[in-house]
């Protein structure tokens, strides 16, 4: 009988050991491959390559290239805020906190970034304070920080992807302008459209509305406007800004007061957690970034801080990270952010692991050759090869998610690229193309 047995186990182990040679022989074979690709690219030779591929099922990295390397991730930065949103976020995002007292509602901003924003469409806060029957306040100062994230170029203000930081965002901090007739265009929220000037001293060019730095006034060309016009452009928040824009949207008084939280104060929950961290990956999301850190800093007292939120997060859910990062604010327009490309792949890993369900996850990122960032990168085909993040600036241009293969495997990669003169096309259609050569060859 124990002879048996043994015979048994001595076969299984056998049968795992035949296995786990079989697994690492593979890999060893994908990696000199995947490392002749490299060494035989004219492009990558040119710039800072950081590259690392991740075996998820025999938990082990399969080849890299400067993986340990750091890099200025750009947009690859909301892969941390993603997963921060995750661990500290409710499935109901919290919109504000509030308490009545006797005639008064009186609430405070969560930097609750989904409130009448243009595509989310959430209007659960609008119809709570639409609804109330008493007179509504509006108390700032809960948010400890600049209106812009530490290191974001300032020249960039007038830019749609830059609105401004706040604790009470509303209508994306932007206002939106579209073509009308060739000499009119609308301008929502409405009561901005008084604060654009036409300059008659400009009439070559194409039509664009440009915001004064320090003030909400706009200034527009005396050009033909045309057809397709569609310009967002940030408006300076200001705890004033923020209640004349929900006055007017609301049609109803807002009053600002100088009051703490109290500890009686209730919290009102708002749009879906992760209709919104979908928003923020597929379009890559600069506004909706930002906030969500201000939204988990919220969940840790009564000041709103993205400092916070990232000191918090990185000492209680990253002790996995093989380097320590660099992080600096939620969405990535700042410079300072530095990740290796082997902290990004250890961080899709446990995103894997902390989602728990493979269709709900890449549903929430931009597909290859179908949706988001990534929809212009791949071949258009019936079922998406990669799902992942792009990061881009000038010089900058990464690439980090999930490879599908032929042979039904899923690895993790990331491709991070700084320090190009070349056009990002150039670099964009070399990455694709070793990540195409990872999914038809193995």
């Amino acid at each position: 009988m124990f002879r048996s047995i043994n015979t048994k186990i001595f076969l299984l182990s056998s049968v795992i050991l035949a296995f786990l040679i079989s697994g690492c022989s593979t890999d060893k074979m994908i990696s000199k491959k995947v490392a002749k690709e490299f060494k035989n690219s004219a492009i990558i030779k040119e710039y800072m390559v950081g590259f690392a591929l991740y075996n998820m099922e025999h938990k082990q990295m399969i080849y890299q290239q400067d993986a340990d390397k750091y890099f200025t991730p750009a947009s690859n930065t909301k892969l941390f805020t993603f997963y921060t949103s995750l661990k500290m976020l409710p499935e109901d995002m919290p919109a504000l906190k509030y308490v009545e007292k006797n005639d008064s509602l009186i609430f405070w901003g969560t930097g609750d970034p989904s409130f009448l924003h243009s595509t989310l469409k959430s209007k659960n806060t609008y119809n709570f304070l639409a609804s109330s029957n008493k007179k509504l306040f509006f108390a700032p100062g809960r948010y400890e920080g600049n209106f812009y994230g530490n290191g974001w170029a300032w020249d960039d203000y007038n830019d749609y992807y830059q609105p401004e930081i706040n604790e009470l965002p509303i209508t994306d901090n932007m206002v939106a302008t579209k073509y009308v007739s060739a000499n009119k265009i609308s301008v929502e929220p409405k009561l901005f459209a008084p604060l654009f000037k036409t300059d008659s001293t400009k009439t070559k060019g194409d039509f664009y509305v440009v915001r004064d730095f320090l003030s909400n006034n706009f200034t527009t060309p005396l050009t033909s406007i045309k057809p397709t016009y569609n310009q967002q452009i940030p408006y300076k928040t200001s705890p004033q800004t923020s209640v004349e824009v929900l006055s007017d949207t609301l049609h109803k008084p807002i009053g600002l007061i100088k009051m703490k939280i109290p500890a009686e104060a209730k919290t009102f929950y708002g749009a879906k957690r992760d209709s919104v961290l979908k928003h923020m990956m597929l379009p890559s999301d600069n506004f909706i970034a930002e906030h969500l850190l201000l939204v988990c800093s919220n969940q840790l007292g009564d000041t709103l801080s993205t400092e916070k939120a990232i000191n918090y997060a990185v000492k209680n859910y990253l002790s996995f990270l093989p380097d320590k990062p660099k992080w600096v604010d939620g969405s990535g327009l700042s410079r300072k952010n530095l990740f290796t490309p082997r902290d990004l792949v250890f961080l899709l890993d446990n995103i894997y692991k902390q989602v728990n369900n493979r269709d709900k996850l890449f549903d929430m990122l931009p597909a290859g050759g179908k949706s988001g960032t990534l929809r212009n990168a791949y071949p258009k085909t019936d079922t998406p090869f990669v799902y992942g993040k792009t990061g881009s600036l000038s010089g900058v241009h990464n690439q980090s998610g999930y490879v599908l293969t032929k042979k039904g495997k899923i690895y993790i990669y990331s491709f991070m690229n700084n320090n190009f003169v070349r056009p990002t096309a150039d670099i964009r259609n070399e990455m694709v193309r070793i990540v195409t050569y990872i999914h038809d060859n193995f």
